[in-house]
């Protein structure tokens, strides 16, 4: 039954979803509307601040970018494809291929969010060259859902930000280590229930007919067929391992250093890690620009869509938008409903604000000042913000772009199979929350 409610329900979003892009403007002009219902007086102040924020997310922008490149001009030496097909020819029956690609995909999302974007997304083209018999939009989707546990992981923005000394909320809630958050006993069993539901729910989906297998070009290497004869000082310059693997050396150093003064696994870090090996296992430069520029096409949807992102928090804060949706929902709210109220807005906001960092910076201090008054653990209302913000990630483009950007697929062919396992999510989530917190 849930196999023909996933098909009819895959139809109509691929029949009515639009682009990405289409999905983002809307959002923009949402808000803005919404913004200007809420302040009519003061229209400019709209205006400058989406222009103000339209270029916060430069910078990360940037970073995701150099994330997917250098994740896939590596996955594109010899020996890492090897390793790549080795673990992906074990899932050679469709249950299989979907269950193994979603734990390794949540794996890696444990370890690190960023990380597991390129993982994720490169396990799942192998995964689909070995089984024909699987649903390959079903395979992409199995691989994007673990998004929804990265806030009980190793990288959790939230619960590693107010684990910090002198974090901007210290004052209302104090330093709380990760033994009462990401590794509170509620949170493992949270992530436990949806770690080994989620992949159930994703074999229950599989299609019986119309399956759509890999068909996605990949991304590889051409550049031993396309450099020409090193026959002069230029060309052997450009050929010669020498200069790729003391280059790549260097940023190995450096990325080895850091981890031994205590330095977290940051998107910086993983970056120039992916790129030290990339060129090492490359050996020559020239073999390491032709496997970028090869690679390089698939980012143009981020480098379109993130600003925009960056304009409506930006609007969502200044119109106080985002202020009247948890101020709503924390109203209705007592002491034991406050966490699940907390998750269920997060969710809310985060389709608008899709930012972990970005969304706990607007929500915490509305959130927790009120969760303390009702005599709340501050601890569990970062969670639940944390919860809801990943949780929606199912449903918002956003997160998917990366992933899409790879695989070569639309955010539609995918978004059905997704919103089904949201609703699962949030009313598991919802259930735990209330129970455990």
């Amino acid at each position: 039954m849930l196999s023909s409610i996933a098909d009819r329900v895959s139809r109509v979003v691929q029949r009515y979803l639009p682009d990405a892009f289409v999905i983002a403007v809307l959002l923009t002009l949402f808000v803005f509307i919404a913004g200007f219902v809420m302040n009519p007086q003061e229209p400019i102040t709209l205006f400058k601040s989406f222009g103000d924020g339209f270029w916060v997310y430069l910078a990360f922008t940037m970073q995701m970018v150099l994330l997917l490149l250098t994740g896939m001009v590596l996955a594109a030496v010899p020996v890492v494809k090897r390793g790549l097909e080795s673990i992906a020819s074990l899932a050679n029956t469709p249950a299989k291929a979907y269950v193994l690609t979603f734990v390794v995909s949540a794996l890696a999302y444990y370890i690190n969010w960023g990380l597991a974007v390129v993982v994720g997304a490169i396990f799942v083209r192998e995964v689909g060259k070995r089984n024909q018999q699987a649903h390959f939009p079903l395979l992409v989707a199995a691989a994007y859902s673990p998004t929804v546990l990265y806030t009980a992981g190793l990288s959790s923005s939230i619960g590693l930000t107010v684990a910090t000394k002198d974090h901007f909320l210290a004052d209302v809630m104090g330093i709380i280590p990760t033994s009462q958050t990401i590794f509170h006993p509620s949170t493992l069993i949270i992530f436990a229930v949806l770690f080994i539901t989620m992949p159930i729910v994703i074999c229950l989906m599989a299609p019986k007919n119309n399956i759509k297998p890999y068909q996605v070009k990949e991304v590889t290497s051409k550049s031993e067929a396309t450099l020409q004869k090193a026959d002069t000082p230029a060309l052997k310059l450009e050929q010669t391992p020498i200069l790729g693997i003391v280059t790549g050396a260097v940023g190995l150093i450096y990325v080895i250093n850091e981890f031994i003064n205590g330095k977290d696994l940051d998107l910086n870090i993983i970056n120039l890690l992916f790129l030290s090996l990339g060129l090492i296992m490359h050996r020559s430069l020239g073999n390491y620009g032709n496997a970028f520029k090869e690679a390089v096409g698939s980012t143009s949807p981020i480098i379109l869509q993130f600003p925009f992102y960056a304009g409506i928090i930006a609007m969502l804060t200044s119109s106080g938008l985002g202020q009247a949706i948890i101020d709503a929902m924390a109203s209705v709210a007592n002491k034991e409903t406050f966490d699940v109220f907390t998750y269920w807005s997060a969710g809310i906001v985060n389709i608008l604000a899709p930012s972990g960092g970005g969304q706990w910076a607007l929500q915490g201090p509305l959130q927790v000042p009120a969760g303390v008054k009702l005599g709340v653990d501050p601890a569990t209302i970062a969670m639940a913000v944390g919860w809801g913000d990943a949780w929606t990630n199912l449903i918002q483009p956003f997160w998917a772009l990366p992933i899409l950007s790879i695989v070569g697929l639309h955010i539609r062919h995918i978004m059905g199979y997704c919103f089904l396992l949201a609703i699962w999510v949030g009313a598991v989530t919802t259930i735990l929350l209330f129970f455990l917190y």
